[in-house]
């Protein structure tokens, strides 16, 4: 994965209308599934907890269906681009102890892949105006970049690659 520039406004204003058209979508149709398998497949006097929850199931699977098809859409690429930004930070934030140890041993991975950790979660702090932990993180920034500057080393986001994790 890549960092690339991407529209603030559009991406705020995208992810809001993905946002709500998934709590429409949920709000509409489970309680409508929920009254359908009632009528269909209980008695009136039974419990109707797992019809209700069945339906809730049913509704963000259709939800979580119609996100994968519409994922390569134009008006999504922000919101995917984000979500697969997430995704691919958590997967370093679940190894970051092992990285850092790597970092301190002057290993280039390592310290590309928490170049980019960096780098990265700047951008998504930025995107989703979190500016709380802001200072902290550039902190880290400076550090890492005097960590890359003394092994001599320019290193550019571009360089990571999500296979880097697997030794890790």
């Amino acid at each position: 994965m890549q960092l690339r520039e991407i529209d603030k406004s559009r991406y705020q204003k995208n992810l809001r209308v993905v946002f709500i058209g998934m709590a429409l979508t949920l709000l509409i149709t489970s309680p409508i599934l929920s009254l359908l398998l009632i009528s269909v497949f209980s008695e009136p006097e039974a419990s109707h907890f797992m019809h209700n929850v069945a339906s809730a199931l049913i509704a963000a699977a259709m939800v979580a269906f119609i996100l994968t098809r519409l994922r390569h859409h134009p008006y999504m690429e922000e919101v995917v681009y984000v979500w697969d930004l997430k995704s691919q930070l958590s997967q370093i934030h679940r190894k970051q102890r092992k990285i850092e140890t790597a970092v301190e041993n002057k290993d280039r991975d390592a310290m590309i892949i928490m170049n980019f950790q960096y780098r990265g979660s700047k951008q998504l702090y930025e995107l989703d105006d979190n500016m709380i932990t802001m200072d902290e993180l550039m902190a880290k920034i400076i550090r890492h970049d005097q960590v890359l500057d003394q092994a001599g080393l320019t290193i550019s986001t571009d360089a990571f690659d999500p296979a880097m994790l697997k030794v890790f």
